[in-house]
């Protein structure tokens, strides 16, 4: 008895009537998202265009691209502001932002491993206090801050800046590390207190090569969240020298309220770079650290 294959593929007819069905659906949806991406991208054309608009041109006008584009307002930030040199505001920046992301990754991660791997008594309690203390207001705790720095005379320093990445304060990066940790196994530290390893040093050589996605995700939000920081700098720092980008475009408004507009906008594009350049080279580590993190059964 022999079997007839049957030809299961869809008449030509068929298919065309899907496409026909599934046409409005497609080209709404990316109409839409053309459209969602035009209004996302908006600032970013209309920054880039008055950065090469003169000041006078930039409020009030509708234009994207100027029709005679100047290259004046780049160049007046060779000459800096007050007679500082941009690069000073940069390195300022860069310097704090630098110093952040380390603070960060050593104490939260350090934290994280005690709240996640370690049996102690009271840590569901300091674990709450902790998680707490993101309901607090950054305004609540601004002026006692600032009482204490003043007093321990560390005001115009950038130690108050720095000190509490040092000591874990960041609870929220301390939660996203101690969820990444909790989620290891077991079984990897049982077999390093065979071979005689001590919490540092599962700590330095275990848990923390396997944490790497949630190193560098943290990296990134602390350096983004430290460059573009204006409270913390226009709070503690009071000579021009020792401004942050954040505080040296406020430098472009003077005391009569006159802007320059057109050297403010380009300095705001060109401080978007480094920023910029941080997220990408650490993004195809963040990809490639959560598709190897090492848990393969």
């Amino acid at each position: 008895m022999s079997a007839q294959a049957t030809d299961i593929t869809p008449a030509p007819s068929t298919r065309a009537g899907a496409l026909r069905h599934k046409l409005p659906g497609s080209l709404a949806w990316h109409l839409g998202s053309l459209l969602i991406l035009a209004v996302i991208l908006y600032p970013v054309v209309w920054v880039i265009g008055g950065s090469f608009k003169k000041s006078g041109d930039i409020v009030g006008s509708l234009d994207l691209f100027p029709s005679d584009p100047i290259t004046s307002n780049y160049t007046r930030l060779s000459e800096g502001i007050a007679d500082i040199s941009i690069s000073t505001f940069f390195f300022n920046s860069l310097t704090l932002a630098i110093g952040s992301v380390v603070g960060i990754l050593l104490s939260c991660s350090l934290t994280a491993y005690a709240f996640a791997r370690i049996r102690f008594a009271g840590r569901n309690l300091l674990f709450t206090l902790m998680i707490g203390t993101l309901l607090l207001p950054y305004h609540v705790l601004l002026i006692p801050q600032y009482v204490l720095f003043r007093n321990m005379e560390m005001i115009n320093t950038y130690t108050p800046l720095l000190l509490g990445k040092y000591l874990a304060t960041e609870a929220f990066f301390v939660f996203l590390m101690m969820q990444f940790m909790r989620n290891l196994p077991k079984d990897l530290d049982e077999a390093a207190r065979l071979d005689g390893c001590g919490h540092l040093r599962i700590y330095w050589s275990i848990v923390l090569p396997l944490c790497r996605p949630a190193l560098i995700t943290s990296a990134i939000f602390t350096f983004i969240n430290s460059w573009n920081d204006f409270m913390g700098p226009l709070i503690y720092l009071n000579e021009p020298d020792k401004y942050t980008v954040s505080l040296g475009l406020k430098m472009f408004v003077d005391q009569e309220g006159v802007a320059d507009y057109g050297g403010m906008i380009a300095m705001s594009l060109v401080a978007l770079l480094p920023v910029l350049a941080f997220f990408l080279a650490f993004q195809r580590y963040l990809i490639d650290g959560m598709a190897t993190s090492g848990l393969k059964g």
